[in-house]
């Protein structure tokens, strides 16, 4: 689950990375999905356009409002929030300030991944 304020190349490497990895990862039941806490009437066009762009088959986009879901506390600062979590309990959370979301940083993600597979 990825909570982003904002789309940048960045965002999009991670969620290229991470619908790449629910394709491969299908059997295990992995599944993923971002929630976009940015306030844009356009912005339905815009990750539909996004996903047909890059590519993205897999990763569900939703909308919510700039607070983001009730009772989730995100950090207001950070630009992108990845959550992996199985059986309704929290694996890694990792909050990005605009600007952390290194490549670096997105191979950090990825490597975390074990912790909620089968």
């Amino acid at each position: 689950m990825i909570f982003a304020r904002e789309i940048d190349d960045s965002l999009t490497g991670l969620v290229k990375k991470i619908d790449a990895a629910t394709t491969e990862h299908k059997g295990e039941k992995m599944g993923s999905f971002v929630v976009f806490t940015i306030d844009d009437e356009d912005l339905e066009k815009k990750l539909k356009d996004l996903a047909e762009k890059e590519g993205i088959k897999k990763t569900v986009f939703t909308i919510d409002n700039p607070a983001g879901p009730k009772g989730m506390k995100l950090d207001k600062e950070a630009a992108v929030t990845v959550v992996l979590y199985k059986d309704k309990e929290v694996k890694v959370c990792r909050a990005f300030k605009k600007g952390e979301l290194t490549s670096q940083e997105i191979e950090k993600v990825l490597k975390d991944l074990p912790k909620i597979l089968e």
